[in-house]
């Protein structure tokens, strides 16, 4: 392998299926992740987490905290602080429920995998300590899917704080994969007084580093990522500050991202629209379709 780019071994013959039609693409699940940054004297750096080897999907992969949307986000009534779900629609190019779930999602992740929570008890506040017992009781209930996001908000009598969080890119899982998520990425900033920890059962490592520093271990080989992380990384790693990209994710384009798939002269060529890089040609022994 010449870099860390996560690669499953079935995808030829995935592929292979579904250029020849015995493969039925799966309808993808809705996700959001969030690209967690720190200010430090030299730079931002990035909290990933590395998923546990045993994991389905991306076992190995480092990535960002994030999850599937829960559809119980959708309707319920949810404190709410900074741009209305009618923009947060217009952003995410999603209608209004929808949108209210995705940044739910995304909040709500990055509390379960990394133990920060863009919510306070007004709209201008973020809490502080939520390391107690009483915190970490519905933590795992909100990991249990025992308590939804909407009705942990209500309970702690939380704001949530969608002006914190700025869209960033959208990814959808290639059509081949049995495993499919249309999943929008978010950048935040760390709120002060809160610290990362790993609360996630799904990673076994925890990291803040700098993109420029996770690139080069990726190009070594040493840390295996997918192509939406090796991607947001590189943009990230053009700003000077946590705000600074924060400012400029309202300007980002959202056209989700979904890779090809096609058989050319006996190989397979996976390709990412706007992502030359990641083009891969694969052998398979066999003439094209």
């Amino acid at each position: 392998m010449a870099n860390g780019q996560w690669y499953p071994p079935e995808w030829p013959e995935r592929i292979r299926a579904l250029a020849d039609g015995t493969l039925t693409p799966v309808a993808p699940k809705r996700a959001a992740t969030v690209v967690l940054l720190k200010d430090t004297d030299s730079a931002p750096v990035v909290h990933m987490l590395r998923r546990r080897a045993s994991m389905a999907f991306a076992g190995g992969a480092y990535a960002y905290p994030g999850g599937g949307v829960d559809p119980r986000d959708d309707d319920r009534h949810v404190r709410w602080a900074g741009p209305t779900r009618a923009w947060w629609a217009s952003r995410l190019g999603v209608d209004e429920t929808a949108a209210q779930a995705i940044v739910c999602a995304a909040v709500r992740e990055t509390y379960e995998e990394a133990g920060v929570l863009l919510a306070g008890p007004a709209p201008d506040t973020v809490v502080g300590d939520t390391t107690g017992d009483d915190w970490e009781a519905d933590r795992a209930a909100l990991v249990a899917r025992d308590l939804s996001f909407a009705e942990f908000l209500d309970r702690r009598g939380l704001v949530l704080r969608s002006d914190l969080l700025g869209a960033w890119t959208r990814w959808i899982t290639p059509e081949f994969e049995p495993r499919r998520y249309d999943t929008w990425f978010f950048v935040a900033a760390l709120p002060a007084g809160q610290r990362t920890r790993n609360a996630s059962t799904e990673a076994d490592r925890t990291v803040w580093i700098r993109p420029a520093d996770a690139m080069d271990g990726y190009a070594r080989g040493d840390l295996l990522m997918m192509p939406p992380t090796v991607a947001t990384l590189r943009q990230i790693g053009a700003y000077a500050t946590a705000a600074e990209a924060l400012a400029a994710a309202p300007e980002r384009d959202m056209t989700p991202v979904l890779a090809g798939a096609k058989l050319v002269d006996g190989e397979l060529v996976l390709s990412w629209p706007g992502h030359d890089e990641f083009t891969k040609h694969i052998p398979t022994g066999g003439a094209s379709a």
